[in-house]
């Protein structure tokens, strides 16, 4: 997938968890309006995995700051689409500023990820495309994990169906499948870390996002359909997931803080 991957750079996100009929229901319609967004396989409704390593400090700041309902925060995490040595990794800010999402992100190359996690100043040769802004992206990345001490944490893992519009990129509807936790331990293993732990989500994450004003077809969609708004951090599900994991799977349950 390489360097194919575009963002929002600012939008608004909406959260749902449905059942797989109702993702059906859904798909139906608002095909009429978006089509896939090309990156994966058409007789698998165009799914692809995405892996993300996500950083925190020792006492997981950012994950608490979510918790809390912090209203302007941030994550840090490195987004891959594949395990090929030739693709890049995704360095990634993604704040929230109230209600908007704002997203930077540097496309690096793989062989410059441990010297970059083991506290090495970027440099113009780590990235994978030569951008300037890519390189501004990575001095702030790298600048906010020495800022809270953050190391690898968890390995968040999914299969995503993704939908945009014929041209442009002010709106995008995502089916999210089959989301998989992996303690990080070292090492990167971007396809199928450690295996995996499926947390408990009881249907598909719908994300439904936009750059500008709700579009009006998605409103009705919603109306539609029916759905029901909720929150869905996926990083602080898979923490919280696995320490419940840990906390059932240690003698006598000691030790472990959910």
């Amino acid at each position: 997938m390489g360097l194919r991957h575009q963002i929002q750079a600012s939008r608004f996100e909406l959260k749902y968890i449905i059942s797989e009929r109702c993702a059906g229901a859904v798909r139906d319609f608002a095909r009429r309006y978006l089509e896939p967004d090309g990156y994966g396989e058409p007789q698998q409704h165009c799914a692809y995995t995405v892996c993300s390593l996500y950083l925190d400090s020792a006492d997981l700041t950012l994950c608490r700051a979510t918790l809390d309902g912090v209203r302007n925060r941030f994550k840090l995490r490195i987004r891959f689409y594949d395990d090929s040595p030739q693709s890049p990794a995704y360095f990634e800010i993604k704040r929230r500023a109230d209600n908007v999402v704002l997203k930077e992100r540097a496309a690096v190359r793989r062989s410059s990820i441990p010297g970059l996690l083991a506290g090495h100043r970027p440099k113009q040769t780590d990235l994978a495309n030569g951008n300037a802004e890519g390189l501004r992206a990575l001095h702030r990345f790298c600048d906010l994990r020495s800022a809270i001490q953050a190391h690898g944490q968890v390995f968040v893992t999914y299969t995503r169906e993704a939908y945009i519009p014929a041209i442009g990129n002010s709106v995008r509807l995502n089916f999210d499948r089959q989301l998989s936790a992996s303690k990080y331990e070292r090492g990167l293993a971007p396809a199928n870390p450690n295996g995996g732990f499926h947390p408990r989500l009881g249907g598909v994450i719908l994300e439904l996002k936009f750059s500008n004003r709700f579009p009006s077809w998605m409103s009705d969609m919603v109306q539609i359909f029916n759905l029901e708004r909720c929150r869905m951090p996926k990083y602080v599900t898979c923490v919280r997931s696995l320490r419940t994991r840990e906390f059932r799977l240690m003698p006598q349950n000691q030790g472990v803080e959910v």
